[in-house]
């Protein structure tokens, strides 16, 4: 039993309020899983300033000062890492994938949170309240945000078995539930060329969706084809920095639930984690349907 959440803002004004709204609805889903949590926040201005690549790596072996020097000398312009509890934010003068491609060089057994512009990373082992006290989350800002509570089942509590699992350019993928045939879609993704960081079924889901995205299929299609070649039970949110989607396993017997107003787009696997929202009285609430995808982005809605 895990628990996830999602925000997506459509209202410009809620923006300076997006972390606190999102350390509400991830502490409402701790007794869901209290082993391990993460979130992703997309706009923070200050952990992710506009027009610089961004990644996050988690509990790195050196300083900050030696992973700014290191880095800004690798790839040739001035790089800014910033320690949030075990995370550091790194941010440069260059492209996200430019900034990856250089950590893994030189630092290439330091585990990746994520990566991509306006994108911050966030977990550890702990609960999700004393985790976000840690990281400051409340003070947080920005369009969007995706959380999980862990209670882990298959793998390692560790902060590499925490999700969100970020593997694509500004992609995002939290789960809940388990996949059944996980080993398999492993070894053939790996035979594909494709790297793995933990034991963790979600990370084969993220590495599978991410693969379809980039060879061309956008998150419909992409999450359509996840839903035909996985077995188990499952519910998802995977997000980028423009949109996220949820979908459901074809049973639909792990929870979910959507509101949406004006002002927001929202889901959790619980509605207790929405109760606190401003205007949750007005807003249109439902259940997602088995293997119906659900996909919201910055500009419309779409169903």
């Amino acid at each position: 039993m895990c628990g996830i959440v999602g925000l997506h803002l459509r209202n410009p004004g809620l923006h300076p309020h997006l972390g606190d709204l999102l350390t509400g609805m991830l502490c409402e889903m701790e007794n869901r899983g209290a082993d391990s949590a993460g979130i992703a926040v997309y706009g923070d201005p200050t952990w992710t300033p506009a027009g610089r690549g961004a990644l996050s790596l988690i509990e790195v072996g050196a300083t900050t000062g030696e992973v700014a020097t290191a880095l800004g000398a690798e790839v040739g312009a001035e790089v800014t890492v910033t320690e949030v509890d075990t995370m550091y934010l790194i941010t440069g003068q260059v492209d996200s994938e430019t900034l990856l491609a250089a950590a893994k060089k030189v630092y290439p057994r330091e585990l990746v949170g994520g990566f991509g512009a306006d994108l911050t990373v966030l977990k550890g082992v702990g609960s999700p309240t004393s985790l976000t006290e840690r990281w400051g989350l409340r003070n947080a800002q920005g369009w969007q945000g995706v959380g999980h509570t862990r209670m882990a089942t298959e793998s390692a509590v560790t902060s590499a078995g925490a999700h969100p699992y970020a593997v694509g350019p500004g992609q995002c993928l939290v789960h809940n539930g388990s996949f059944s045939n996980h080993a398999t879609i492993r070894r053939q993704l790996r035979a594909a060329g494709v790297e793995f960081d933990s034991e963790n079924d979600t990370e084969v889901g993220a590495r599978f969706v991410a693969k379809q995205l980039a060879d061309g299929k956008d998150v419909e299609r992409a999450l359509k084809e996840l839903c035909a070649t996985f077995d188990g039970f499952y519910t998802l949110l995977v997000s980028n920095r423009d949109s996220f989607a949820v979908v459901r396993d074809a049973i639909a017997c792990k929870p979910a639930v959507i509101a949406e107003t004006d002002d927001w787009v929202a889901m959790a696997s619980e509605f207790r984690a929405l109760a606190h929202l401003p205007g949750i009285e007005r807003a249109r609430i439902w259940e997602p349907e088995p293997e119906v995808i659900y996909a919201w982005t910055r500009e419309e809605v779409a169903a």
